[in-house]
């Protein structure tokens, strides 16, 4: 099988152009947001500390992530022909599970940063150092990469048998392993890989981490406390919740629950939303943000006036 045809989000012609238009927006809005937010934790020395410099990984993720797919998908809402080679289908999925594998367990680091600042806060300077920040990320990169190798060299390993029609937008796993001549023990195993190493370990993770903060903010005296260890958590639970919401629905859940339709949305929650509201969230919510936000736009227009 040389090249496999996407379908897309919907079949309709007539939505085409539409679409193109909407998710354009969508793609720079995801780039600037995100890249401003980035820049901005960069730029103002007051913001290196660990809690952002995982924020800015994040960033730097949500763009990426998102940069697997939409492109392409942009590309064959105004195109006749949307097909897509069978290496380039590997590439694609490859880095769609690095990159994705990553956001999941960086999402469980700034969990455990979030911990050790309201749990432990007289240790925290002393645990988060600039080399345990660093060992840290790196064991996400890792971990993506390691676990990207192997289910995708897991996936493209069994033969294709019948339509090469992919009923989706992109190359993702359940609509590939649907293609596959293998038994379903097989296609099985396949998603207890996915679900277990990349969405359930690191979220009961982020969950017992979760359930000790509460547990620690509870215990607190003063309601000022109180009040600033929730803001510290909110915006990261919220990513949270929206990430692994409908993520955990996708691939969890029996593939025949839904049609390929709400199957298809429920994918593009977790793909775009997240990289979409991430710089929202973080700079409404965040003051300090907020402010770097701010300042940086203000010395470049003040720049450009000059």
């Amino acid at each position: 099988m040389a090249e496999f045809v996407l379908l897309g989000i919907f079949h309709s012609s007539d939505m085409q152009a539409w679409l193109f238009i909407v998710f354009l927006f969508i793609y720079l809005f995801i780039l600037t947001g995100n890249m401003l937010v980035f820049v901005a934790t960069v730029l103002n020395h007051a913001l290196h500390t660990p809690m952002y410099f995982f924020l800015r990984h994040l960033s730097l993720l949500d763009i990426c992530y998102t940069s697997v797919t939409l492109p392409q998908m942009l590309v064959h809402l105004i195109s006749e022909r949307k097909t897509i080679s069978f290496l380039g289908c590997a590439v694609q999925m490859f880095f769609f599970m690095f990159l994705g594998t990553t956001v999941c367990y960086l999402l469980a680091i700034m969990a455990y940063d979030r911990y050790l600042a309201i749990c432990h806060p007289l240790r925290y300077v002393r645990f988060m150092t600039r080399r345990a920040c660093l060992l840290l990320i790196s064991g996400c990169w890792v971990t993506g990469l390691s676990i990207s190798i192997v289910q995708t060299s897991l996936i493209f390993s069994f033969p294709f048998c019948g339509s090469d029609v992919i009923n989706h937008f992109f190359c993702d796993v359940p609509p590939m392993v649907r293609l596959h001549c293998s038994n379903p023990y097989t296609n099985y195993l396949e998603r207890i890989l996915i679900v277990f190493l990349v969405l359930i370990t690191p979220l009961v993770f982020i969950l017992l981490t979760y359930v000790l903060i509460i547990a620690a903010i509870l215990k607190m005296n003063v309601a000022d406390g109180r009040k600033k260890a929730l803001g510290t958590c909110s915006s990261h639970l919220f990513s949270v919740v929206l990430f692994y919401g409908t993520a955990v629905f996708t691939y969890v859940r029996p593939s025949l629950v839904f049609p390929d339709p709400t199957d298809k949305l429920l994918c593009l929650t977790y793909t775009v939303a997240p990289a979409v509201l991430n710089p929202v969230i973080y700079s409404l919510r965040n003051k300090q943000v907020k402010d770097a936000l701010w300042n940086m736009l203000a010395k470049t227009t003040n720049f450009e006036g000059t």
